[in-house]
């Protein structure tokens, strides 16, 4: 008991005295806070002619004389001293407990914690991550411990599942990745957040659709558009950062088989039986919106991937403002790539077929420089019954031959993406695909200060 006791009453002064690091943006208010008192007091006294500083002076004076008279000076100095600092922790301490239970009660965060870790989140750096899907959404939740200013660009060409019935029947466009994006980037509480992703699995008309999607066409049309129904739910979700849709075209994506074949809408692309030898759009060059090109400009990271090849991220790339606001930008960029190959959109493909697409695609667009020179890709996987399953689905692991890229100039980095933990599929771990993405960052940077 007597230790628990100590252990609980340590714990305490690490807290307190936690306050006093740098970075809060605590301690400068409280000591502007205390000038003012003091000057306010000091205005006070000037108006009164100055009495009420000389009899504070001579009550000060007759106390010390009493308490010297009684103790020595030696040891009433560093009791007074301790008393002082005791209240000043104590008082400290009970203050802001008060305001984080009347703020969030129901929080275990400690407030202290909590401004700590906003203060180390607020110096994070501005990324700009670009795809759709689940690949997006994966690497936003990862991102999410490293930075407060994340901008997620996501592709609004979906016409598949509830996002396409949602499309096809009001008019809207697509929400699904949308969705995904904001409860990556959401810090609110689970329970709210397994709301918006909860689908209906039964019900006339509902069965199929998610909540999120339902609410976001619902405020689509209340607001007038998708843009403004998202910045209300980033609101309502605290969404850690902004999600941007690519365009506010109503997007409609084709694709030109390497057969001849050419197939229409996003869902049938990803289930060509033909290599995909071109893609464009419906419009044609549909605009960005303003945020996404402002969020590029002032970028310290650009992120594409990773996510469906030709579903997910290249159709971002077909909003010609968005690729020359990525041209015009200095910040690095950074292809992130899939793990497996995906049958019917991908197959065959390793790192350098993925990069070849991407500038092939860029150079029917007229963009001949290369748009991104730096590669994130998984080590080599190792073999298992779980690889074994997925090579039976079709599906192969994306071969990074990374001396052969380095030679054609591209700076590549590889790094154990899917976790060191065992899952049931092989997809990005989101913790360790934000580690090596941060860590490509810090490397660029420093070299940039070296240089």
């Amino acid at each position: 008991m007597q230790a628990e006791r100590q252990r609980e009453l340590m714990l305490r002064s690490r807290r307190a005295m936690s306050w006093l690091r740098p970075g809060l943006v605590v301690k400068r208010w409280l000591l502007t806070s205390g000038i003012g008192l003091v000057l306010a007091l000091l205005g006070a006294a000037v108006w009164a002619d100055l009495q009420p500083i000389y009899w504070m002076l001579w009550v000060i004076q007759e106390a010390l004389g009493w308490i010297t008279r009684v103790l020595p000076g030696a040891i009433t100095g560093p009791l007074v001293l301790l008393l002082g600092i005791g209240l000043l922790l104590w008082g400290q301490s009970q203050s802001f407990g008060s305001i984080q239970q009347a703020l969030a009660p129901e929080k275990d965060t400690v407030l202290v914690d909590a401004l700590r870790a906003k203060s180390r989140l607020n110096r994070g750096p501005n990324i700009v991550a670009i795809g759709g899907g689940t690949g997006l959404s994966t690497l936003l939740s990862g991102l999410k411990r490293y930075s407060s200013h994340i901008t997620a660009i996501v592709t609004v060409a979906d016409d598949g599942g509830s996002s396409g019935v949602l499309r096809r029947e009001l008019g809207v466009l697509p929400p699904g990745d949308i969705r995904n994006c904001l409860a990556a980037l959401s810090t609110e509480e689970p329970l709210l957040t397994r709301l918006f992703q909860y689908r209906f699995s039964a019900g006339s008309g509902l069965e199929g659709h998610s909540f999120g999607n339902l609410f976001l066409s619902a405020l689509s049309a209340i607001t007038g558009s998708l843009e403004t129904a998202i910045t209300a739910s980033s609101r309502v979700l605290a969404v850690q950062g902004q999600v941007v849709p690519a365009t506010n075209a109503d997007v409609r994506l084709w694709a030109e088989l390497e057969d001849g074949t050419r197939i229409e809408g996003e869902s049938a692309i990803g289930k060509a039986r033909s290599p995909i030898v071109r893609m464009g759009c419906l419009p044609e060059k549909p605009p960005a919106l303003p945020r996404a090109l402002e969020a590029i400009a002032h970028a310290d990271l650009i992120l594409l991937g990773p996510g469906s090849l030709y579903t997910s991220l290249l159709p971002n790339l077909l909003v010609p403002e968005l690729v020359t606001a990525i041209q015009r930008s200095r910040a690095p960029r950074l292809y992130i790539c899939n793990l497996m190959t995906q049958p019917g959109e991908t197959d065959g493909l390793d790192v350098s077929g993925h990069l070849r697409a991407i500038e092939a695609q860029l150079a029917s667009l007229g963009v001949s420089k290369r748009l991104f020179d730096c590669v994130l890709a998984q080590e080599p996987i190792r073999e298992s019954t779980l690889l074994s399953h997925y090579r039976k689905l079709g599906a192969e692991p994306v071969i990074c031959d990374s001396r052969q890229l380095q030679k054609e100039g591209f700076d590549v980095m590889q790094a154990p993406l899917q976790g060191n933990r065992p899952t049931a599929t092989l997809r990005h771990d989101p913790r360790s695909l934000a580690l090596a993405v941060m860590r490509f960052y810090r490397r660029h940077k420093r070299d940039n200060q070296n240089a």
